[in-house]
């Protein structure tokens, strides 16, 4: 985020611009929240109006979007796009049902767990991409209910996503505006996401063991699935499993040389392309960068390019220093009680709204608290909590997290919907478990 400016001087009307820009925030936050409308369009509209009335400049709006956040998102978009192609997420799948003899609870769990690696590594929003329908591959084959699975996979997904920089996007969002690392997010994140993983096994064996019996006839036609079947080209998974391992290397390497990981991100993306469609016409070439673009999730890159300009003008014209001050207030510039507020507050908040817009609003109001609270290394436990609350309480409903909507939507058009409600029952009390397991972990390792 951009450090605040003055405010544009031409405001419609001659209105404060403080009140202009909290307007649009709100009523961006609300029809959001009601899910009538695309989100997308709303954030672009919501960021357009931030400049036509000028509470911000174009030039404030183009400068407060974090392009950094935006380029991570789109070359581990591409990345896993092609690496896809090679059909080894399906291979994945299938080898792991196969180890545990087409166990229904088994499956479950592990395909808990692979969507858990994978969320932290890849980004969790891809990752059920790609796992979901596979998991409702085997469900039907077994005929046992899909939801425990498709919960399980909400779950999993948001608390691996927790682990690291590129796990979640709110993490994203908190690596690019304050510059912490992929190693600084792996050793101070990852420890509690297994923590909590650890503990949620049980419980799913708990909640739905009883649920999970297939006839054996069925499970040994899912023994039969040939999982080396899955892949579709050998050379495309090397070139792509090598691309990616340099990937990762280049977010732990990169922070010692000042390079970002967008850069990092967008170069392997590029490097893959190039790569993969080694030796091919250039009509071949052009084919598969068109496959790999029409991949791409435009609509939430664009989704976060509209927030970034709406938080930016509430940033302008003074609304988040107000809350930080009076957030300071309430905690008594306390940095332990600070980060306790910061984590049940973004937790609760993240259960009820998308914690996407919630961490991109918040993320100025923790800056401002930075001189209050005692310089930059006394706020990093409330950047720790801000991420672990927002991750973790993505988990209390179907809306909490952007993983969360696409596993919805995904179950829905295979014929299983997802009750609100029903959701709720399970992630509302696993999400203050979690939580609650995150609290004591930050009193633990940082007061």
């Amino acid at each position: 985020m951009s450090a605040p400016v003055e405010a544009a001087h031409a405001v419609i009307f001659g209105f404060d611009p403080l009140w202009v820009s909290t307007t649009i925030l709100i009523v961006s936050y609300v029809v959001l929240l009601s899910e009538k409308l695309n989100r997308t369009v709303i954030a672009l509209i919501g960021g357009c109006l931030a400049i036509v009335t000028g509470v911000i400049s174009q030039d404030q709006a183009i400068a407060g979007i974090d392009f950094n956040t935006i380029a991570l998102l789109t070359g581990m978009m591409i990345i896993v796009s092609i690496t896809r192609q090679s059909g080894v997420f399906e291979y994945v799948a299938i080898w792991s049902a196969k180890k545990v003899k087409a166990d229904p609870m088994g499956i479950l769990i592990v395909l808990s767990i692979v969507t858990a690696v994978f969320s932290a590594f890849l980004d969790n929003l891809t990752t059920v991409l790609l796992v979901v329908p596979v998991a409702l591959l085997i469900v039907e084959k077994l005929n046992v209910s899909p939801y425990p699975f498709l919960f399980s996979q909400i779950l999993a997904s948001n608390i691996g996503g927790t682990a690291t920089l590129i796990g979640d996007p709110p993490n994203i969002l908190i690596g690019s505006a304050t510059g912490l690392t992929f190693m600084q997010f792996l050793t101070n994140l990852a420890p509690v996401s297994l923590v909590v993983m650890i503990i949620m096994v049980p419980i799913f064996h708990f909640l739905w063991a009883k649920d999970m019996v297939a006839d054996m006839k069925l499970r040994a036609r899912v023994m039969r699935f040939r999982e080396a079947d899955s892949i579709k080209d050998v050379v495309l998974l090397k070139k792509s499993l090598f691309v990616l391992f340099l990937v990762i290397a280049g977010f732990v390497i990169g922070e010692h040389y000042h390079i970002r990981p967008g850069t990092t991100a967008m170069l392997g993306a590029a490097v893959l392309l190039l790569v993969a469609s080694w030796g091919e016409p250039e009509s071949g070439q052009a084919e598969r960068l068109h496959e790999a673009m029409t991949e791409v999730e435009w609509p939430a890159l664009f989704f976060f390019i509209g927030l970034f300009v709406i938080v930016t003008g509430v940033e302008h014209a003074g609304l988040l220093n107000m809350l930080g001050g009076m957030l300071m207030e309430f905690t008594g510039g306390d940095p332990a009680v600070t980060a306790y507020s910061t984590l049940w507050l973004s937790a609760i908040v993240s259960a009820a709204v998308d914690n996407i817009p919630f961490v991109a609003t918040m993320i100025p109001l923790v800056e401002s608290m930075e001189a209050a609270i005692g310089g930059k290394d006394a706020l990093e436990p409330v950047w720790w909590s801000l991420a672990l609350g927002a991750c973790l309480g993505g988990n209390g409903s179907l809306i909490g997290a952007a993983a969360n909507v696409m596993v919805s939507g995904l179950s829905e058009r295979a014929g299983y919907p997802i009750g609100f409600a029903a959701f709720l029952k399970i992630g509302v009390p696993l999400m203050l478990l979690s939580v609650a397991i995150a609290h004591v972990y930050v009193w633990l390792r940082y007061f």
